[in-house]
């Protein structure tokens, strides 16, 4: 399968694995459910779901073992996303060519979005069926996504990223916010596939 068919497959197939889990979730909260669906599934490449079903692949892991921890690092970077786009923080009213939550929805519904999305990311990891998955994988998972992040990923490169907002930052500053920011993710991705992996 060649590389773009081979990432369009699986982009399909997280996006089905996203919607289906939104789905599930009970009317409690309508607008709640529609802010966390407008940032969820309005696009995106999807890189880091098609990271961990690579790599899961290339170590003969079926990708229903690997459904779960695919959606859920994509969680956990559109939550991210959410949050970035707030007024507080990147003030952007666009996303992907779309209103971003808080100018479709309202700062509130925003937050709690990301808050949300973010914990449905680790309730995917604890609770989806992953076929022959151990305890003990599950919770390696779980404990790669936390680090990656929080404070000593994603969080704090994002912390980072906005003490450096104005300033021209040498070049081994502007690595190591990369690194956290971006890196930490994109870096469990490919943990996650191999985690899998591990009985």
């Amino acid at each position: 399968m060649a590389l773009d068919a081979f990432s369009q497959h699986y982009r399909q197939r997280v996006d089905q694995q996203l919607q289906a889990q939104l789905a599930a979730l009970p009317a409690l909260a309508p607008r709640l459910k529609a802010a966390m669906s407008h940032g969820l599934l309005l696009g995106g490449k999807r890189v880091r779901p098609f990271l961990v079903y690579a790599v899961g692949r290339m170590l003969g892991i079926a990708d229903e073992v690997l459904d779960a921890p695919a959606a859920a690092i994509e969680c956990i970077h559109a939550y991210s996303l959410i949050h970035d786009d707030l007024p507080a923080m990147d003030d952007d009213d666009l996303r992907r060519g779309h209103p971003t939550v808080h100018k479709a929805f309202d700062e509130a519904s925003a937050v709690l979005a990301g808050d949300a999305l973010q914990t449905l990311a680790f309730s995917l990891l604890t609770d989806a069926p992953m076929p022959g998955i151990a305890p003990a994988q599950r919770l390696a998972m779980v404990s790669a996504l936390a680090k990656a992040s929080g404070y000593l990923g994603m969080c704090g490169g994002q912390a980072l990223d906005l003490a450096a907002e104005g300033q021209q930052v040498p070049l081994v500053q502007l690595e190591q916010i990369h690194r956290h920011k971006t890196g930490a993710l994109i870096e469990c991705a490919v943990t996650l596939g191999a985690c899998a992996s591990h009985s």
